[in-house]
């Protein structure tokens, strides 16, 4: 038997929680279920609402809105998860000024006015973000994303609202994941000479010149994609036995001389993975306590609609959120490296 309206949006919210750390156990109508368990009972759901056309356009209100709940649930504690040891990740409400406030001094307003990168908008014109003191606000714009649903498709079973699902929610996540790589990239151009260099391969003297630059405002952590984490290899004439085994195992060293390797996510542009979305060539090296240089505001809730073509009956099930990423340079400890020989373009 189906749930009612209010059990679904628990469950909704139960199961975007839940798949921030699945591999423990959730609390749900006095059971203490896996991640698993509740996304296949959630899955099982949503496709009990729409098992054919007739029940879809009977129910497609409450499928939006059950879309609409996990999104919002999950998306930004997914990016505070993902990027928040560098990110600083904020809600508001529809029509809240999204601002952010920083802890600078009087020095620093200077350098900040002058180091505040901008964000590409969607026409290609460049958003101005407002500082003012020690406040400043992040102007959001609207992002969508669609899934397609053919209707021949819809009558054979072969598409499922679970499978709709699914593709908005990894398209918006996506969307923000963009953002914030353009956010990074275009924050390079605006860091000091002295606090980045670009060289061809890995250079341990270079990389260690960065570290001790970065590390008199805090001891720093090393942000890079695996492709670059791949290539920071110490001399091997000092590297025991311990260590080569860890990077046999994970590819990577985890610390780097003492200093944390986080990870980034790395994702292609589309499907002909000819493109990717951060720049494995650059690692970005972060004073551990300053500053947090991106700031993401998500305001406003999710929309979900759905459009129907007029010749194929196909429709798109469309979806609309705003968000804005910004990046403020206020700490001079922050420093880039570049190896030229990993490209953005395989």
């Amino acid at each position: 038997m189906a749930l009612d309206r209010n059990s679904l949006i628990a469950l909704a919210r139960a199961t975007a929680k839940a798949s921030l750390n699945p591999s423990a156990t959730f609390a749900y109508e006095g059971k203490n279920l896996t991640f698993e368990a509740l996304n296949e009972t959630f899955r099982n759901e949503m496709n009990e609402l729409a098992p054919n056309y007739r029940e879809y356009r009977n129910n497609k209100n409450l499928i939006f809105e059950l879309i609409e709940v996990g999104i919002d649930e999950i998306l930004p504690k997914r990016v505070l998860q993902n990027y928040g040891q560098f990110a600083e990740v904020k809600t508001y409400a529809q029509g809240d000024k999204p601002i952010f406030s920083t802890r600078i001094s009087a020095a620093s307003k200077i350098r900040a006015k002058n180091n505040f990168v901008t964000r590409v908008g969607l026409a290609g014109r460049y958003e101005v973000f407002k500082l003012d003191g020690l406040t400043y606000e992040i102007p959001t714009s609207a992002y969508g994303g669609a899934a397609q649903i053919g209707f021949e498709e819809f009558l054979d079973g072969r598409i499922q609202m679970s499978d709709v699902y699914d593709i908005i929610l990894e398209g918006m996540d996506e969307a923000v994941y963009r953002e914030i790589a353009k956010g990074l990239d275009a924050a390079v151009a605006k860091i000091t000479p002295k606090n980045k260099t670009v060289q061809t391969g890995f250079v341990e003297s270079q990389m260690d010149r960065l570290l001790q630059t970065a590390d008199v405002y805090g001891k720093s952590t090393v942000y890079c994609t695996f492709e670059f984490a791949a290539t920071m290899i110490p001399d091997y004439n000092w590297a025991s036995d311990s260590m080569k085994q860890e990077r046999w195992e994970n590819g990577y060293y985890a610390s780097y001389k003492g200093h944390t390797v986080i990870i980034l996510p790395q994702s292609f542009t589309d499907i002909t993975n000819a493109t990717k979305v951060m720049d494995p060539s650059k690692a970005y090296i972060i004073p551990t306590g300053s500053e947090k240089p991106v700031k993401v505001a998500f305001e406003g809730e999710t929309a979900v609609r759905e459009v129907e073509s007029q010749e194929d009956w196909s429709r798109d099930i469309q979806t609309y959120r705003k968000f804005g990423v910004g990046v403020l340079l206020v700490n001079p400890g922050i420093c880039v490296y570049t190896n030229s020989d990993l490209k953005i373009t395989n």
